[in-house]
């Protein structure tokens, strides 16, 4: 029996508070919206499942530095720092997971997250994607969540593409996006470019 492919694709943090102006903007971190509409549109078009996730921070949370953590405040509830781009293409039926929203949780891994739905349980990732083989990953930062993404989905035995890209690192200490993009490798993570992912799906 041929296994089907069945790909997704997985936007990881493109918040206005990880991009230029925002309280703890990546370098260059909106350079990642063009090149991901681009897959979003052909997802969308293709019927493809679309997953966006987001840092989803309590006001008080030890992941800021002033309660202990390392980061200063960033994408706290409901603010504006917290939306997603407003660039960045969001299609009606994406489902966006929500992540580190407890006092206590970093939340780098979008599958530590979960997807809030009004009437029902909340649903993690993994649930999401329970009929997904390939999950094509994009976004921020490189060397933080979407390092965690990878490396999760790939602990799970999901075919994993990094787009690179589409993803740009934080690079507190100089070379963290070659140790992290070395760490993704040897897990089985492949390099991808967004051009090649488009013309692969339009061949096909």
């Amino acid at each position: 029996m041929v296994t089907r492919v069945r790909p997704a694709l997985l936007v990881v943090d493109v918040q206005n508070d990880f991009c230029p102006g925002g309280a703890l903007a990546v370098t260059n971190g909106d350079k990642v919206i063009e090149p991901l509409n681009e897959l979003i549109r052909l997802f969308d078009k293709d019927h493809r499942l679309i997953i966006f996730s987001r840092d989803w921070h309590p006001r008080e949370t030890k992941h800021f530095a002033e309660f202990g953590g390392k980061w200063p405040a960033h994408c706290i509830q409901h603010t504006l720092g917290a939306g997603l781009h407003p660039q960045l293409v969001t299609p009606a039926k994406a489902y966006i997971i929500s992540k580190g929203y407890g006092k206590t949780d970093d939340g780098y891994s979008p599958f530590e997250g979960v997807y809030f739905r009004y009437s029902d349980w909340p649903l993690s990732l993994q649930v999401l994607l329970r009929n997904v083989t390939e999950l094509y990953i994009g976004g921020l930062a490189t060397d933080y969540c979407i390092k965690a993404a990878c490396l999760d989905a790939r602990k799970l035995g999901y075919n994993v593409y990094l787009l690179t890209d589409a993803c740009r690192a934080v690079n507190l200490k100089p070379g963290d996006e070659a140790l992290a993009l070395s760490d993704m490798a040897n897990a089985g993570v492949k390099f991808i470019t967004t051009d090649e992912v488009l013309r692969e799906f339009e061949s096909s």
